[in-house]
């Protein structure tokens, strides 16, 4: 009895839709909550050739939707042990695990060995960097995401009935604002969103290269899990869309996706004041705002370094193991803390949440009271 017996008997599909999921090789971005259930249906359906890339470890906390993994499976790579159940599971399929970072320099050289790109990542950094190289490549782009109770799926970079073909950037032609980006870890998230929505990136991929159904090319289909909705969008070419984006594989390569829209490390003021006074030797506030700006940071010890002078003046920085970075709203600060983690990436470099006209500013207390 075949494996695939059941699939093979699906009206439509066939053998010849088996033939093609055979032949046909997938990247899955992100073996988290998206992927590990995503890997499972691509490899029980007998896609021939699955690629894993991540570079992060399990932890405890990844377990209530990263199905792939248990408690003996702590700090160790996600890739690998991903990569060695499907192998383990399923002997007629080829598995090639990427423990690594998808990034501007190993982007175009991976995702050119497969069919179809999958976005199973947690970060808009990686998500617009993937986007870019699958439209440089002419990929495929099965894209899914989740916030809170809600979730989204596409197929990108493939023309739809009108023969036309959209990509994430037509959908969001550039990052949001750091300062608006949520922090993972501080949002909460039911194992089952991931799960669902992975899985219905698995059908999209199944679907497209088996030749079935019909695509979510030029849509998006968003689910609310708390309240059981689907609903979708049409979206079409955007007028913005490649002038933001690297034009040729050498642009890509040095386009700077970390300072356009890596989520970074905020902090809010009292915090930041904790632990200055607990070592302030090695620790320092930044003021990036132009000079002229007001209201003074006269009320705190800081080094005033504009943004536009900030990589010139890292020498003030070598013997500091805490940086807290302050603009006037948070926007400033965040890009700040992009350049300097580039620098200096073993330090703590965190943007003050709201700037000094965050509510919480002892700064903005004191100017408010003069």
């Amino acid at each position: 009895m075949n494996r695939y017996e059941r699939q093979i008997n699906l009206r439509g599909f066939g053998t010849e839709g088996q033939r093609k999921l055979r032949q046909s090789s997938v990247l899955v971005i992100g073996a988290g909550g998206l992927g590990c259930p995503a890997l499972l249906y691509l490899a029980a359906a007998g896609v021939g050739k699955i690629g894993i890339a991540d570079g992060d470890t399990i932890c405890l906390s990844n377990l209530n939707r990263q199905i792939l993994y248990s408690e003996s499976d702590e700090d160790k790579k996600k890739a690998v042990v991903a990569g060695a159940i499907l192998s383990h599971k399923y002997s007629d399929i080829e598995v090639n695990v990427f423990s690594k970072y998808i990034d501007n320099n190993n982007a175009i050289d991976i995702l050119s060995k497969f069919d179809v790109i999958m976005d199973c990542t947690d970060n808009f950094s990686t998500r617009y960097l993937v986007n870019d190289a699958c439209v440089l490549l002419n990929k495929p782009f099965v894209y899914g995401a989740i916030y809170e109770y809600e979730g989204q799926v596409s197929l990108f970079n493939v023309c739809h009935d009108h023969g036309i073909a959209c990509n994430y950037r037509d959908l969001f032609p550039v990052p949001p604002d750091p300062s608006q980006i949520p922090n993972c870890d501080d949002t909460g998230v039911l194992g089952v969103l991931p799960g669902i929505i992975g899985n219905i990136q698995a059908a999209e991929v199944i679907k497209f290269l088996a030749g079935v159904g019909t695509l979510l090319s030029g849509r998006v289909l968003h689910y609310n899990l708390a309240h059981q909705q689907f609903y979708e969008l049409n979206i079409s070419p955007h007028p913005e869309a490649y002038r933001h984006m690297p034009q040729t594989e050498l642009a890509f390569r040095n386009f700077d996706y970390s300072l356009s829209c890596s989520a970074v490390e905020t902090i809010e003021w009292d915090k930041a004041h904790s632990i200055f006074n607990h070592d302030s030797r090695q620790s320092i506030f930044v003021d990036v705002r132009e000079s002229g700006e007001l209201p003074k940071a006269e009320h705190i010890p800081y080094i005033h370094l504009p943004l536009s002078q900030l990589s010139e003046g890292t020498k003030y920085f070598v013997d500091q193991q805490s940086l807290f970075v302050f603009c006037q709203h948070g926007i400033r600060s965040a890009k700040a803390v992009g350049i300097l983690k580039k620098i200096f990436p073993e330090k703590n470099i965190f943007s003050i949440k709201g700037g000094i006209m965050d509510n919480h500013s002892p700064i903005k207390k004191i100017w408010h009271e003069a």
